[in-house]
């Protein structure tokens, strides 16, 4: 990268301090160009759990992270999604990102937005205004608080008034290809690849007989928790990694955790979610099937298969998609080289478990075949989760929204 690279002003639909797509995207964008990265809007009275770290202020904050990436954090008035109010959010956000950019000297190549809002702004003469769909908002509209009517209303706008679209999952892209009239690329979420090599042992692993089934990630309201206890139930250890939405399934978490094969990490730093992935024999993704989660592409799946763990997962079609990619075709296999197996209900979900992993409570049966082809096998995953890097991710974006050839 040189001085002369261009920038992009990255209007986030997450704040910095939430390691989702758009930070995993950024991370990639960095070797195209140069970003503004715009925090959604805060307000003084926004608690700290929604905050991500971001400062308690009534104004605007610039930072400089790298000299790759500045941060604007914006500000909003308290209540922002209540009518009336609300009608302010939009336009005072832009007015706080052209500061920025004055304040900065930055003149952007494009305006990419994972929200509805951040490419309804003027962006300035020339300069291109993209709308990447890094989930189904309206969709998720109840899961997230909002108004679904708002948003659907936000959504037909933006569709239609960007100059590029991209969207993560086929039916999110399908949907808005009809909305806008013309084909709508896909762009699915994607993965760092992992390095083989041996990982600390994680301290909450200590004593689990094996194998260890592990799930990494957010435990909220998307998460089929019978599936979950399924597994359990099965005798498979567990191993549990991430933030607890504490209005999720209170009670029944907290009796599954006090199992004495079941271990919950609770929350860990990014850098430390592969040695937790490289503990367990392989991953699962038990997303229930809902209009939001339907069109959605879950990150973990790939981030299981780039440490060489194969994945159980839901049907949804973000994995029936992976499927047919590892497969080669498109016959939705049930169970695809050992790799990647997708079943719904509690019995199936459990059985493609038994493929995968062995039986439980058998040491040295994980994988179910010696060292060698286990670690063969745990070579094509991280082979085929390697094809879809967020380095791909970020070549396919750059083309989309002309920075590159493609």
């Amino acid at each position: 990268m040189t001085v002369s690279d261009p920038y992009l002003v990255w209007m986030a639909n997450k704040q910095w301090g939430d390691h989702g797509f758009d930070r995993r995207m950024i991370g990639a964008m960095g070797r195209h160009a140069r970003i503004l990265w715009v925090d959604p809007p805060v307000s003084p009275t926004t608690s700290a759990r929604r905050r991500f770290g971001a400062a308690r202020t009534a104004w605007p904050v610039l930072t400089e992270l790298s000299d790759r990436v500045t941060r604007l954090t914006p500000i909003a008035l308290p209540g922002r999604t209540r009518f009336g109010i609300r009608l302010t959010t939009e336009p005072l956000l832009h007015a706080q990102v052209r500061w920025a950019l004055r304040r900065t000297g930055i003149v952007p190549f494009a305006v990419v937005a994972t929200h509805f809002q951040g490419v309804l702004g003027r962006c300035g003469s020339g300069v291109v205004r993209a709308l990447h769909g890094a989930d189904d908002y309206v969709a998720g509209a109840e899961l997230l608080g909002l108004s679904a009517s708002q948003l659907r209303a936000q959504e037909r706008r933006a569709v239609i008034k960007a100059d590029v679209v991209t969207a993560l999952s086929p039916l999110l892209a399908a949907r808005w290809s009809a909305l806008r009239g013309s084909p709508v690329p896909l762009i699915p979420n994607g993965c760092n690849p992992v390095q083989a090599g041996p990982h600390p042992l994680p301290p909450a692993v200590d004593g689990l007989p094996r194998p260890v089934v592990g799930l990494v990630g957010r435990l909220n309201a998307r998460i089929d928790l019978s599936l979950v206890e399924a597994v359990a139930d099965s005798g498979y250890s567990l191993l549990l990694v991430g933030p607890h939405d504490p209005h999720w399934e209170p009670r029944r978490l907290a009796a599954l955790t006090a199992r004495p094969a079941v271990r919950y990490a609770g929350r860990v730093p990014e850098e430390e979610a592969p040695a937790y992935i490289a503990a367990a024999d392989i991953g699962i993704t038990p997303y229930l099937d809902t209009p939001f989660n339907r069109a959605s592409f879950p990150l973990k799946t790939l981030d299981y298969l780039s440490v060489g763990r194969p994945t159980v997962s839901t049907a949804l079609p973000a994995a029936r998609w992976l499927l047919d990619d590892l497969a080669g075709s498109g016959n939705g296999a049930q169970h695809c080289d050992g790799i990647l197996a997708l079943a719904d209900d509690r019995a199936s979900f459990v059985e493609a478990v038994r493929r995968l992993a062995g039986e439980p409570g058998r040491p040295g049966q994980a994988g179910a075949g010696p060292a060698d082809m286990e670690s063969a096998r745990a070579r094509r995953c991280r082979a085929f989760a390697a094809g879809h890097s967020w380095s791909r991710r970020a070549d396919d974006l750059a083309a989309a929204i002309g920075l590159t050839a493609g």
